[in-house]
């Protein structure tokens, strides 16, 4: 079953008086990245989160945010700068022989005290946030999972049309090269008249027949198309390898359209092209 990197996942959770809210959502990408959108005191755990969110994602661009809410986020711790408060005092007693400075007098001055944030309501946050973390990666996957499993059908769907197609192709190649045959026999023949070479006709319409002969391609495509059903059905990340496939379908496709000149198969060129390009779009979202 395939995945679509395509997907959104989230969850709450509280610890104490602060509650956690995480989202994570995940978008196309040739590899896998994470963006983070989080409070600065959580920013400790971004390589905890990383290594989670990528255990369940190979593939896709992934922007994590975290919110908090609450009292006691921060915490705050009075700093006093005794060597300030020893200066003023001095300066004091020179300045009109005063007594010490009082505590409403040290208060008054930002240099004496101040105060300092401390992170370590983080510490509190630890199991709380990352049970939040691993409970949105587990909604992200299961809607990745769903959507994989659309694109899955569709797919299959995609390959059995350009199956059918094929299979009209190869059914309308022998006529394809008889009516060529025949064609080329009578110009010949016209051309030079009634007494021609027998086996030097038969040799020019052979090399001619060769590089009209579009056998190859279709057996080529026809075992394409196998296995890019064959890889919908693995359990790994197949995105790269159905994107390959893609390309040499095409190019097959293309190959057979250049080199048979007939109206029938070149309808049927154009009704293949038309679905892999559709087949193309939807391997983008592949994981």
């Amino acid at each position: 079953m395939i995945n679509s990197m395509t997907g959104y996942g989230c969850s709450k959770a509280t610890s104490g008086s602060v509650q956690i809210f995480v989202e994570i959502k995940t978008v196309n990408h040739r590899f896998f990245e994470i963006v983070f959108r989080i409070p600065r005191q959580l920013m400790v755990y971004e390589d905890r989160i990383r290594k989670l969110v990528q255990s369940s994602c190979s593939r896709g661009r992934a922007e994590v945010f975290i919110t908090l809410s609450g009292e006691g986020l921060v915490k705050k711790k009075l700093v006093v700068h005794w060597d300030v408060i020893d200066q003023l005092d001095h300066a004091a007693k020179l300045y009109d022989s005063a007594e010490s400075l009082s505590f409403a007098d040290i208060m008054q001055h930002d240099a004496a005290v101040s105060f300092a944030e401390i992170d370590d309501a983080a510490d509190e946050l630890s199991d709380a946030l990352m049970e939040a973390v691993k409970q949105a990666t587990e909604a992200l996957c299961i809607m990745r999972e769903t959507e994989g499993a659309i694109l899955t059908k569709d797919l299959e769907e995609q390959a059995s049309l350009l199956q059918q197609r094929l299979s009209v192709v190869k059914q309308h190649t022998p006529k394809v090269i008889e009516q060529f045959n025949e064609r080329l026999t009578q110009k010949l023949q016209e051309a030079v008249g009634a007494i021609i070479d027998q086996n030097r006709l038969l040799t020019e319409i052979t090399i001619l027949t060769d590089k009209l002969d579009i056998h190859e391609e279709i057996a080529r495509l026809g075992s394409h198309i196998q296995q890019f059903n064959d890889a919908l059905q693995e359990v790994i990340p197949i995105g790269r390898k159905a994107d390959f496939l893609i390309q040499e379908m095409n190019r097959e496709v293309n190959t057979i359209g250049s080199k048979c000149n007939d109206i029938n198969i070149a309808k049927e060129v154009v009704e293949m092209k038309t679905i892999l390009e559709k087949m193309k779009e939807q391997v983008q979202n592949i994981e």
